[in-house]
């Protein structure tokens, strides 16, 4: 069991005692386990085989240390399982639609028996729920709106996916003479892999032309609020867009208390308080004397003010939840993040040889397009029969056609390359004599995603131990919102990775984007060299680099840990190691 599989546990077990009306101090104790969870490095299930204490983690007492504890060693937590008892578990789901809740979900079933999202759509279908006390029409409604959301995406939006409704929107708004600065804030400025809705932040002369000017976007399906500088919407695709308008003075405090996250702000405030501060969406205050209400606006006209009035540096906002980046900036030890611009080439693309969609002149072309010294043409090995994928004898065929193409590019470099299936016993897909002659060899699994744990394990460990694999491509083989990762040790994996000097790719593709955060954080902290790849089938592919690179700035990577930012010499003699 995964460590997000532990968080999502006690999440569960955070929202049944909320519905149950428990102890508040006890609620939080799980929901902030979860994060602490969710977002540490190394898998609790090693810690625990280990017997590493717990209770070392922050917001992990004894009692939680004993349900993870045992969660891990039995399959199951009691804790949910006795919760379970008095609170159906189905409505946990229920709390996370809009206008719902705990207390709501609650309600809902004592009074109506509903347990279930189909029940709750079903009852406020006939009117029902607008018959409940402290519920209403209005009510009852935005819960079916959040159900109709709710079925067109379980779960967060994707970011590439979010890209595509926010940036027009940007741009609508932009184009309004009123606007004179418009950011988005929240998870989506901090680059998460998914956000839930979005926040937009502006400055503008006539607050009423932007307001105006929002509500009226064609792809606005719904306006839930419109006051005078505050306006929710909801966009046809079911993103939730809220709009904040604000004073010149406040818009830097603003816009960094709306990035979040909210354990970064927290730990921010409490700096401040000991600084005699206090720092909110409308500033950094001074208390006046006495400790009356009143007191000296310091800093909020820009978000670096900010930072810099309780004597940090500007804090990038991909580091910003709460992994150690506050006491790396005192320390003076805040990372040169990888940009974008530091990104010299890419190796994982796919031509016609295979199910690329375009010929490896024209993914060259492309390349050459985006300044880069070098790229890897990898085509798909033959276990992949849909793909097209090539043996040995096609592989020599497309060489050739390499040859041909670099004779005529010699303002790029082309490496050879194979992205090799591991066969579910972990053989590899290609003969040993035709990978020695590859410039990069990327290993990869693309079927048997249901193996047991051990055995799948076991699998990749095979592979990533033979001497001619450079790379460990999109290592769990998940896809957001569509596939779990495969159940496998991924410590033991990333250990073994290390001990063999073998590449851990971060697959940049926004489905994929494989590894994780967290994952490339613990690849890091074990020596792993990584490479962000976009696995590009066209040319257009190669644009999601920047989805790879910002998920390489939330793990702290900096150019020297990402070896397609190594200069074209550095790079093959990585390659070539062993």
């Amino acid at each position: 069991m995964e460590n997000l599989e532990i968080s999502r546990v006690l999440e569960d077990v955070a929202a049944l005692l909320e519905i149950q009306g428990a102890n508040p101090f006890r609620i939080r104790a799980y929901q902030n386990a979860a994060r602490v969870v969710e977002s540490h490095s190394t898998p609790l299930k090693r810690m625990v085989q280990e017997e590493t204490d717990l209770t070392e983690l922050p917001g992990i007492g004894k009692g939680i240390a004993a349900d993870i504890t045992q969660l891990l060693s039995e399959g199951k937590l009691g804790t949910l399982e006795e919760l379970a008892e008095t609170v159906p578990l189905s409505l946990i789901e229920l709390t996370r639609l809009p206008g719902v809740g705990a207390k709501r979900a609650r309600k809902l079933w004592d009074e109506l028996g509903i347990e279930t999202i189909d029940q709750l759509e079903e009852a406020a279908a006939a009117g029902d729920v607008a018959a409940l006390a402290g519920f209403g029409a209005k009510s009852q409604e935005k819960i079916l709106r959040g159900i109709e959301a709710h079925r067109r995406r379980i779960g967060r939006f994707k970011l590439s996916d979010a890209d595509q409704y926010v940036e027009p929107l940007l741009a609508h708004l932009r184009a309004l003479p009123a606007v004179q600065r418009l950011e988005v804030a929240g998870s989506y400025r901090r680059r998460r892999e998914t956000v839930g809705d979005i926040d937009l932040l502006a400055i503008a002369t006539e607050p009423q032309e932007v307001v105006e000017g929002f509500t009226s976007y064609p792809d606005v399906k719904s306006v839930e609020l419109a006051g005078d500088t505050k306006v929710t919407v909801v966009l046809r695709s079911g993103l939730q867009v809220d709009l904040r308008i604000l004073l010149p003075e406040s818009y830097g405090a603003a816009l960094q208390y709306f990035s979040g996250s909210k354990e970064h702000n927290v730990k921010l405030r409490k700096r401040a308080v000991a600084q005699g501060l206090s720092i909110s969406e409308y500033g950094v205050i001074r208390a006046g004397e006495g400790g009356g209400e009143r007191g000296e606006l310091v800093a909020g006209r820009e978000e670096a003010d900010v930072y810099e009035a309780v004597g940090l540096p500007w804090i990038a906002p991909e580091l910003r939840e709460d992994r150690g980046e506050i006491e790396a900036a005192l320390a003076g030890e805040l990372p040169q993040l990888i940009s974008l611009e530091d990104i010299r080439g890419d190796l994982q693309m796919h031509s016609t040889w295979s199910d690329g969609k375009q010929s490896i002149e024209e993914m060259l072309e492309g390349c050459v397009a985006r300044g880069y010294e070098y790229f890897a043409m990898t085509d798909h090995s033959k276990a992949l029969a849909m793909t097209g994928g090539l043996d040995a004898a096609k592989l020599r065929k497309q060489w050739e056609e390499i040859a041909e193409v670099q004779e005529r590019h010699p303002e790029i470099r082309i490496l050879r390359g194979m992205e090799v299936d591991i066969l579910a016993d972990g053989e590899l897909d290609l003969e040993d004599e035709m990978l020695a002659e590859l410039d990069v060899v990327l290993v990869s699994v693309h079927s048997r995603f249901d193996l047991p744990h051990a055995q799948q394990t076991e699998r990749i460990l095979e592979a990533v131990r033979h001497p001619a694999v450079n790379i460990l491509a999109h290592p769990t083989g998940r896809l957001i919102n569509r596939r779990d990762e495969m159940s496998f040790d991924l410590e033991e994996v990333l250990r073994c990775a290390a001990e063999h000097e073998v590449v851990v790719e971060l697959n940049a593709h926004p489905d994929r984007l494989d590894l994780r955060d967290s994952h490339l954080i613990r690849a890091r902290e074990l020596g792993l060299e990584v490479v962000i790849s976009t696995d590009a089938h066209r040319v257009d592919d190669l644009a999601l680099m920047r989805y790879g690179v910002e998920q390489a700035r939330r793990a702290w990577l900096t150019p020297n840990d990402v070896i397609n930012a190594y200069p074209l010499k550095r790079l093959l003699e990585t390659l070539s190691r062993g």
